[in-house]
């Protein structure tokens, strides 16, 4: 069997510019702590954690500037699997998972578990069942994938549309997500953060597209997972000595759980459907961290889990990730990095929450009159935490915002303003590159699958960029806009997006790989009904008519493909020899990239004979 060799060469001194990235990004924090033990202002500080980050990411993007296409919409073909791995992780949930997460593990404990199984099951099943065939293609977008597999603009088009809608939902998430951690550099309006957010992305990425998101996303996650990781460290020593709080939080949890049930938190029994996840605003502590199935009924959980399994393995911002590796080893080792990379960082927030509790814990459990530290008044100054009631509070007294607790933290362990921005930073920088890995998806799509949509023909080289770079920025400024006008939840709005593409995307992806007698038509019709019946769910359920909570849709709605997609395809015609044959090399590892063997053969085809 012949095994391709590959397509590009990884440059060498990858993990020495990312180092040299690393070292200036520490160095930065650094020298801001010095100055704020300096007495320099806290403007300054502000100005050094949010602008000298960004100009970095910036600078990064701009530098990697292509004229060529493979390098804009695949970059190159040459990107390590460590770094396919760490962007896919981050990427995944973004900025919306981190921070919402954060708060959901710390006000209902257990039950958000259904996120984080999710998403790692995710990355398992897109490792094993879809990524590296999609790498085998090579096509540049899931759009592009589903007409070539099918030989169908029509299934192109039709795809291109559905897929756009979760896409905006994720980005304008993420942009509200962004904008909120923004505002602890500078208080402004909504619309100016979000905007700048909007800039910032088309500045980063239109000069080389997946190439300069390739390794600006890349310092991106490294920034998110520094500022992630050391605050938490710091205090795990504060509190357990130790500077793994993924490993050494199990006793702080025993003992924040015997004060739960001395302070009376219920243990809750919910319906098997419920789902009834903190959103934002203030919420109370509603139930003991170790309780399961408190505010997520067992059945609920197991949907959640499924939905979030379904929607990120065909995920339309990351499945085209794995274009950029080098070969089909390295699309499948990026995923397992992903996989590793995505624990660390769930283990961490798990870290936070229960830390966090253990801070507010003390305040009710010490002897005599309660008072309030002064961390406290900070953030309740700040809106982030209130205690209700008269008398002595105890814990269920307490409303936390879901959305801040990550940043808390460093203010409960009172660490410098410094480390405090750096927190916000953090979430930013994550922010940009989900929002970033989204709006470059959307505007390939735009531009490849919709605007020249209709021909398999590429166009020329110059015009192909302009209309690509054109679309990233109306993608961009389109999910901004929706960012503002659509006040719901970014964590809702993550869940209903990747219910919907889940529903829509998984089952005709799946069998287009592992079932050679689908055809077109099933596939249409897959995707047609699952993103439908999606819709109606989520509205449903808005609405109160079914009583199941909207981020459930994907219960119905990918039933509902799948068994459209295998009905209308045993109900018509099979498909051709041909196609029957592109499977087969699909499924093979080795050979010739098919996406630029058509690619090239189209050109050919186009250029008169001498």
């Amino acid at each position: 069997m012949p095994f391709s060799h590959r397509t590009g060469y990884v440059n060498p001194r990858l993990g020495t510019y990312f180092g040299i990235f690393m070292s200036a990004f520490i160095a930065l924090t650094l020298l801001t702590l010095i100055l704020e033990g300096l007495g320099y202002s806290d403007g300054t500080l502000k100005l050094a954690m949010f602008a000298g980050p960004i100009a970095l990411y910036a600078v990064i993007g701009m530098a990697a500037y292509t004229k060529e296409p493979i390098d804009y919409f695949a970059a190159g073909r040459r990107v390590p699997a460590f770094y396919t791995g760490l962007v896919l992780a981050q990427t995944a949930l973004g900025a919306t998972g981190l921070v919402a997460i954060t708060g959901a593990f710390f006000l209902i404990g257990f039950d958000a578990l259904c996120l984080v199984i999710g998403g790692l099951a995710g990355f398992v099943v897109m490792a094993v069942l879809l990524a590296p065939f999609f790498r085998k293609f090579g096509a540049f977008t899931v759009p592009s994938y589903l007409g070539k597999r099918f030989e169908s603009r029509t299934l192109r088009l039709i795809s291109a549309s559905i897929l756009a809608v979760p896409m905006l939902l994720v980005m304008a998430a993420e942009l509200r997500i962004g904008a909120h951690a923004a505002t602890w550099f500078y208080p402004m309006p909504t619309g100016i953060a979000v905007m700048t957010l909007v800039m910032i992305v088309v500045l980063t990425l239109a000069a080389g597209g997946m190439r300069s998101f390739a390794w600006s996303s890349a310092a991106q996650s490294i920034a998110a997972l520094i500022a992630l990781l050391v605050p938490v460290a710091i205090v795990a020593v504060i509190v357990t000595n130790l500077p793994f709080p993924q490993l050494s939080s199990g006793p702080v949890l025993r003992m924040v759980g015997r004060a739960e049930a001395a302070q009376g938190l219920p243990i809750i029994l919910p319906p098997m459907l419920a789902f009834d996840f903190p959103g934002e605003g203030l919420e109370p502590l509603a139930k003991r961290y170790s309780d399961a199935f408190g505010s997520v009924g067992p059945v609920a959980f197991i949907i959640m889990t499924l939905s979030l399994l379904a929607g990120l393995a065909s995920a339309p911002w990351l499945l085209p990730r794995v274009a950029g590796t080098p070969g089909v080893y390295e699309a499948r080792k990026s995923l397992g990095w992903a996989t590793l990379l995505f624990g660390i960082a769930m283990m961490t927030v798990a870290a936070v929450a229960i830390l966090m509790r253990d801070y507010l814990t003390d305040i009710v459990t010490a002897a005599g009159p309660v008072r309030f530290p002064e961390w406290f008044e900070t953030l309740r100054a700040y809106g982030i935490i209130s205690v209700t009631g008269e008398g002595r509070p105890t814990l269920s007294s307490f409303n936390v915002s879901r959305d801040d607790v990550l940043i808390s933290l460093p203010i409960a362990a009172q660490m410098p303003a410094a480390v405090v921005y750096l927190a916000a930073g953090g979430i930013v920088a994550a922010a940009l590159a989900t929002a970033g890995a989204v709006a470059l998806a959307l505007g390939n799509i735009l531009a490849e699958d919709i605007v020249y949509g209709l021909s398999w023909n590429p166009p020329g080289p110059g015009a192909r960029l302009v209309v690509s770079r054109f679309a990233l920025g109306m993608a961009a400024a389109v999910a901004g806009l929706l960012a503002l006008a659509a006040p719901t939840d970014p964590l809702k709005l993550i869940l209903w997006a990747i219910a919907l593409t889940g529903a829509s995307t998984f089952p005709v992806l799946v069998l287009s790989i592992w079932w050679k007698r689908l055809n077109e038509f099933g596939a249409v019709a897959g995707m047609v009904t699952g993103f439908s019946v999606t819709v109606l769910a989520i509205i449903a359920g808005e609405a109160g008519l079914t009583g199941i909570d909207s981020a459930l849709a994907a219960a119905i709605g990918l039933p509902a493909g799948a068994v459209a997609t295998i009905a209308v395809a045993l109900a018509t015609p099979g498909p051709q020899r041909s196609l029957l044959e592109l499977v087969r090399d699909i499924r093979v590892p080795g050979g010739e990239i098919l996406y630029d063997r058509e690619m090239r053969y189209q050109r050919r085809k186009k250029t008169p004979r001498v």
